[in-house]
């Protein structure tokens, strides 16, 4: 197999992707009334906080420098955070408290109730995004999640469950940075317009 044949079936995966969820209404009403949820808590001054893991940890810093840079229009700074960049936290709550408590306690310590939660999980079942999604709902903290296959047990613990069609991680991680990039650009349209 050649690269480029491996470049084009990597292609025609993405677009079928993509195709099919411009296509699910359901999604596409969940993404809504998710960009809807993000604007509502930055309008009343709240924050943005971001988790995922492996290359979903850096699609949520991706998505976090969009917000308090800029995606495609010069605005001031929206707070936004992503719970996988700082060394020191990480490290110790992963040896003090275990690797699914990842984000959870940082939720606990950082997060109130006009801030909103974006879990990135493509299978919708990673232990820490799961249970920092059971801190949100104790605190009563709004969440989302980008995810994909069934939804995983994600699906039933976030208020707003976006699911990518796709039947591997990459494709599904393709369609989350089109969710990321399109959630950004509604809020600086709904906000900065």
């Amino acid at each position: 197999m050649t690269a480029t044949t491996i470049l084009n079936s990597n292609l025609q995966a993405s677009i079928a992707a993509k195709h099919e969820f411009m296509e699910d209404a359901e999604q596409l009403a969940n993404f809504e009334r998710a960009a809807d949820e993000v604007v509502r808590r930055y309008k009343a001054g709240g924050r943005l906080y971001i988790a995922g893991n492996g290359g979903s940890a850096a699609d949520a810093q991706h998505l976090a420098a969009e917000f308090v840079s800029k995606l495609a229009r010069d605005r001031a700074p929206l707070p936004a955070e992503a719970l996988t960049v700082d060394s020191s936290i990480l490290t110790a709550i992963g040896n003090d408290y275990g690797y699914d408590e990842l984000f959870a306690r940082q939720v606990a310590g950082k997060m109130t109730v006009s801030d909103i939660f974006l879990g990135i999980t493509t299978s919708g079942r990673s232990p820490n995004i799961l249970r920092a999604l059971q801190v949100c709902r104790e605190r009563n903290i709004p969440t989302i999640v980008f995810t994909g296959h069934d939804g995983g047990p994600a699906k039933a613990l976030a208020d707003h469950c976006i699911i990518a069609p796709g039947k591997t991680t990459a494709t599904i991680q393709e369609v989350h940075i089109v969710l990321a990039h399109s959630l950004c650009e509604c809020v600086e349209k709904a906000i900065f317009n």
